[in-house]
């Protein structure tokens, strides 16, 4: 029996290698696809709006996001494939007792007539031999086993704590993934209602030109052209509006549906979105950061350890295993007394004539064992790589935010020098609505270039694996 145990405890630390490996890096906003956009919904909705801020956020989704979830419980799996694994070393105790009624036909068991002769005259006088015999039979035992050594049930236990700890860095790698979407969401959220703000300012603008525009053909001063040229640019801004106002309705959903809101509940973004420049780092230093903080990284070095473990399990496979067993009963069988009975045994078996199966576990597990190397040393490279362009896309995304900031206080002025010379009478409306179309795409030009440049640090954070404790340093709140 205790040959089996051995098969069992290979076969749970496969599973534990299956199960550690966890992870969720599509960027598709569905949950069907990519849990980390989904969640557990907290509450129903109501009638208050909820205040919300980035940290808010980032611990509703830390509490309810689905992909996290799904993390956690596979980690508390693990646990208890390892605490099946302890067992293996512990010993089993058992008690059993039964109470029973025994029937037996002696001639059935070979005990005819001529065979029950011999014994009649040992029997006292008058008495007679049955040949149906019945008996009431009452026991207990105390069953004990335990393993003393087993070559695999060891390494076994090495490979189950190496994965145990691959799954507690896969719940933290995880963690970040959360902390990065959520995150995001509320950037985007905060982007789509600046562009919201900035719709409803030019409209506001444009309706106060129509008004002009109408005055002053009413007037005689302008022809019917600046009027219509008016409207035209004060329907274009209302289309504009309508599709910042849906855009936004759409962020905000998904960022609820990331954090356990429900997606019928109002919400109010409380934080503007964040700017400050970001300390200068060499990839060099970004890079140690990332080998000392990156839980992916950690959790494969994890699962190397338990590859190693599983490689070790096999090649053990030729050592002897050891076992003891015993057990004490007592047994009463009708009227007769009670009696003690006793065993010990000590089992020790040893593998002959399997040599082609262990070599062929053997290499196997080998084999895994150099493709979980060398898919360390390509995420050595892949974090490099990751480091790299982060920063680049950081220092390009900076650099574009001056630009659009230049550009809205270019535009800005040229608007107000167009509508001077408009109410001035010097010019027409044209270089007017050419003006407010220019401040409009530098505004959401503005917009979209400080969403991109957080969104950077973000993932710069992210490839450093320092995402969850500095995500406020990164994006300078």
């Amino acid at each position: 029996m205790r040959r089996a145990a051995a098969p069992s405890v290979l076969a749970l630390l496969f599973f534990a290698a299956a199960a550690a490996r966890i992870s969720a890096q599509a960027p598709n906003p569905t949950s069907a696809s990519n849990p980390f956009f989904g969640s557990v919904t907290a509450r129903p909705a109501t009638d208050e709006p909820v205040r919300l801020s980035l940290d808010d956020a980032i611990a509703l989704g830390l509490k309810n996001n689905l992909g996290l979830t799904e993390v956690e419980n596979q980690e508390k799996s693990l646990q208890g494939q390892k605490n099946e694994a302890l067992q293996e070393f512990l010993p089993t105790v058992t008690l059993t007792g039964d109470l029973g009624v025994h029937q037996q036909d002696l001639v059935a068991l070979g005990f005819g007539p001529a065979v029950a002769k011999q014994f009649v005259g040992l029997l006292p006088p008058g008495a007679k031999l049955s040949e149906i015999t019945r008996d009431d039979l009452t026991e207990g035992q105390l069953h004990f086993r335990q393993t003393l050594f087993s070559g695999p049930v060891i390494a076994a236990w090495k490979g189950v704590g190496a994965a145990r700890r691959a799954a507690h860095f896969a719940k933290m790698s995880a963690r970040g993934e959360v902390v990065q979407q959520v995150a995001s969401a509320y950037l985007h959220s905060i982007a789509a209602v600046s562009e919201v703000d900035n719709a409803k300012a030019l409209e506001a603008a444009d309706q106060v030109q129509v008004s002009q525009a109408h005055d002053a053909h009413q007037a005689g001063i302008a022809s019917n052209l600046d009027e219509l040229r008016a409207r035209v640019q004060l329907q274009a801004q209302q289309q504009a509006l309508i599709a910042a106002r849906n855009d936004l309705e759409k962020s905000l959903i998904l960022l609820k549906r990331e954090i356990g809101i429900d997606p019928g509940q109002m919400i109010v973004l409380t934080d503007p979105a964040p700017y400050s420049e970001l300390a200068a780092q060499t990839p060099e230093e970004l890079r140690a950061t990332a080998y000392k903080n990156r839980q992916d990284y950690q959790n494969l070095q994890n699962q190397v350890v338990e590859f190693q473990a599983i490689h070790l399990a096999y090649r053990s496979q030729r050592l002897p295993t050891l076992s003891f067993s015993s057990y004490y009963g007592v047994s009463q069988v009708g009227g007769a007394g009670a009696h003690g009975n006793f065993a010990a045994v000590g089992t020790l078996s040893v593998p002959l004539f399997r040599e082609a199966k262990l070599r062929g576990d053997t290499d196997a597990a080998q084999a895994n064992l150099d493709a979980i190397n060398a898919q360390l040393d390509d995420l050595r490279a892949q974090i490099d790589q990751q480091v790299r362009s982060a920063q680049l896309d950081v220092t390009a995304t900076a650099k574009l935010v001056e630009v659009a900031r230049s550009n809205v206080d270019l535009a800005t002025r040229t608007l107000s020098d167009e509508t001077d010379r408009v109410n001035a009478g010097v010019d027409d409306n044209l270089p007017l609505v050419t003006a407010q179309a220019t401040l409009a795409s530098a505004q959401t030009n503005l917009v979209e270039s400080l969403y991109h440049y957080n969104l950077s640090k973000l993932a710069l954070a992210r490839a450093a694996g320092v995402i969850e404790s500095q995500y406020r340093e990164y994006l300078g709140r």
